[in-house]
């Protein structure tokens, strides 16, 4: 998702760049493993899920607290590892009320299930084509990020609107930006040199926040935005 931090020396061999998506994508994979064990380990802790949900602000911090730390050392093996795979089983607490919100509402319907599979799809094809595209996509970084500034804010503001409509155009919004934000962030992994052979750790939190949040804007797109 562009976040920022220092770079070791950039990858400039085939070699270097197949050593550094290795590593990226494994993480990646790893990541969202662990985040679907903490899914399921709150889904089955009832106390725990009622806690989440009532106190998302404090979820959120603790979320924050790992992400924060692997990202002032990102190269500080094994600390680096275990750090991000706490803020993914983290995450996967904190995602889990969301879960258990959409499965009890739309039951049979398997709207969960369905947004992992749209969410894999849009991965392999937005990877695909950054890695296959002969496009210049540094201009991206910026673009989106601006539109993920502009998301923040108009999301603050239907906090206090909540108009289910709003909230189907932000989840919109949100998917294209995050689509747009993971074929930049996979474009500085395979073909930009931006990363060094030993950033892989940043490289994977970028992808793997992107995907998350794909994920999360398609599920309130198949609900039609309806959470209440």
């Amino acid at each position: 998702m562009g976040l920022s931090y220092s770079v070791s020396v950039p990858v400039r061999t085939g070699a270097e760049r197949a050593t550094l998506a290795r590593r990226t994508y494994s993480l990646v994979f790893l990541s969202v493993v662990v985040t679907m064990l903490g899914t399921g380990f709150a889904l089955g802790q009832p106390a725990l899920l009622d806690a989440v949900y009532h106190h998302w602000i404090i979820a959120f911090l603790c979320v924050l607290a790992p992400l924060i730390l692997v990202m002032r050392a990102p190269r500080e093996f094994p600390r680096n590892i275990v750090l991000t795979l706490l803020f993914t089983f983290v995450e996967g607490i904190f995602i889990a009320p969301l879960m258990a919100l959409y499965s009890a509402k739309f039951p049979g319907q398997h709207v969960v299930e369905q947004a992992a599979a749209l969410t894999l799809g849009a991965f392999g094809i937005l990877t695909l084509y950054a890695v296959f595209s002969r496009r210049d996509f540094s201009a991206w970084g910026s673009f989106f990020s601006v539109g993920l500034w502009v998301l923040i804010a108009t999301s603050f503001l239907n906090v206090f609107f909540k108009s289910s409509l709003a909230s189907v155009w932000l989840s919109a919004g949100t998917l294209f930006v995050f689509s747009g934000l993971l074929v930049f962030d996979t474009w500085r992994i395979v073909r930009s040199g931006a990363y060094g052979e030993d950033d892989y750790v940043a490289a994977a939190v970028n992808i793997y926040l992107d995907l998350l949040n794909m994920f999360v804007a398609i599920l309130n797109l198949l609900s039609g935005g309806r959470r209440s």
